[in-house]
C-alpha cells in the first residue's frame, strides 16, 4: 500500500492506494483507516482501492473552514478530478457513507456503484427521539456492545499502540463531535437530494450494528430511487472489520454485477 499527502483546498490530505484495476473509493468511519484495515487485502486485490483520511482524521490536516460533512465531500470530489478519475465506485461507512451520499448527490455521474455501509446522515423517525443512539454519552463498554458482534474480539487494547496511534484517536473523535454533533448525525438537507443519485446503491449492514438499525437502513433505502439492502452476519456496525471476508465478497459480487 502507498500512502502520500495531496494538498487540496488547503487541507493536506492523507491518501492511501493499494492494487490495480477498476477504481474504488473507500470513506473510511468514525475510527478512521489504516494500512493494517483487514479489508485492504480483499478489496484490492482486483481493484485500485483510494482510501483518503478525511479533513481532521488520521495525518490529514483540518482547516478552520471546514465544519460539515458536505464540506468533506466536496473535498473527495477534488480528489477526483486531482486523479483523473471520471467515474469510480464508491465504499462508505458509517459517517464515510455520509460523505458519500453527500458526494453522489453533488455529482451523479462520477459514481458508477454505491455501497453504503451502517451509514448515517438523514433523519427517518420522530423529531423528539435520536435515530442513532448519542455515543457521545456511552461509557466505553456500552459503545463497544453497540459498535460490535464480538466486543471481547475487537476490543483495542490502549496499552498497545504507540504514541501516535493514540493522538490519532482521540484526534478522530473530536472530529467526529465536530461534524456530528449538532444536528446530531444528520443533514436536514440531504433528504430532499437524495434523488438525484442515479448509482445503483447497496445499503449495508452488520446483523447486531447497534447504531444503524434494520428500519433506519431500509427507511434511509427508500429515499434514493434505485436501492437495496443486505445483511452480514456475526457482524455490528463495522462488518469489514469484523469480517472482512463475507464483506468484500458481499461488496464485490455488487460491484462487479455492474462492469462492463
Amino acid at each position: 500500500m502507498r500512502r502520500d499527502i495531496i494538498a487540496i483546498a488547503g487541507v493536506e490530505l492523507e491518501l492511501f492506494e493499494a492494487g490495480n484495476g477498476p477504481p474504488i473509493l473507500f470513506l473510511h468511519g468514525a475510527q478512521g483507516f489504516a494500512l493494517e484495515h483487514p479489508c485492504v487485502g480483499p478489496l484490492s486485490a482486483r481493484h485500485r482501492l483510494i482510501a483518503p483520511s478525511h479533513p481532521g482524521f488520521g495525518n490529514s490536516s483540518l482547516p478552520e473552514w471546514i465544519d460539515a460533512v458536505d464540506d468533506i465531500a466536496y473535498i473527495h470530489l477534488e480528489l477526483l478530478e486531482r486523479l483523473g478519475l471520471d467515474q469510480v465506485d464508491v465504499i462508505g461507512c458509517s459517517i464515510g457513507g455520509w460523505v458519500a451520499a453527500e458526494l453522489a448527490t453533488k455529482m451523479p455521474k462520477a459514481v458508477r456503484r454505491l455501497v453504503l455501509v451502517g451509514p448515517v446522515g438523514v433523519k427517518t423517525g420522530p423529531v423528539d427521539r435520536l435515530d442513532i443512539p448519542d455515543i457521545f454519552a456511552q461509557p466505553q463498554s456500552a459503545l463497544e456492545k453497540l459498535l460490535f458482534h464480538d466486543p471481547d474480539r475487537m476490543r483495542m487494547d490502549p496499552a498497545r499502540l504507540t504514541d501516535e496511534q493514540l493522538a490519532i484517536m482521540v484526534r478522530n473523535r473530536e472530529t467526529l463531535a465536530l461534524l456530528a454533533w449538532e444536528p446530531y448525525m444528520h443533514n436536514p438537507k440531504l433528504p430532499h437530494r437524495l434523488h438525484r443519485v442515479t448509482a445503483p446503491t447497496l445499503f449495508l449492514r452488520g446483523e447486531s450494528d447497534g447504531l444503524v438499525s434494520a428500519e433506519y437502513l431500509a427507511a434511509y433505502a427508500r429515499l434514493l430511487p434505485n436501492a437495496r439492502t443486505a445483511t452480514i452476519a456475526a457482524a455490528g456496525h463495522a462488518p469489514h472489520a469484523e469480517q472482512p471476508d463475507a464483506f468484500a465478497n458481499t461488496v464485490l459480487t455488487f460491484l462487479d454485477a455492474g462492469a462492463v
